[in-house]
């Protein structure tokens, strides 16, 4: 799941940069969007993944309305590429 830039503008100026300092909370908020597997927009429908950062995120939806985590919405998915399906989200996933 990849956040649009204007994801990046939905979180606070001074908490980004707090972020972006700490290469740990860094890796893991970037790891909490990846699932080590391609996802099909069917197994979008009512899925509970597990992420790289080793926690999970849901996501529910059909046809062309996708959320994940009941709050981001996906704008644009089953984008294949090399290695990975992109789902791209107007929201930066955040763990818990």
């Amino acid at each position: 799941f990849a956040p649009t830039n204007d994801a990046f503008a939905k979180i606070p100026k001074a908490d980004l940069d707090k972020v972006l300092a700490d290469k740990a909370m860094l890796t893991k908020i970037l790891t909490y969007h990846v699932v080590g597997q391609k996802l099909t927009p069917k197994q979008l429908e009512n899925g509970t993944f597990e992420t790289l950062e080793k926690s999970t995120l849901t996501t529910k939806g059909s046809g062309e309305e996708y959320t994940v985590n009941d709050s981001s919405k996906v704008v644009c998915g089953n984008v294949p590429t090399a290695n990975a399906t992109v789902y791209i989200v107007d929201t930066v996933l955040m763990p818990k």
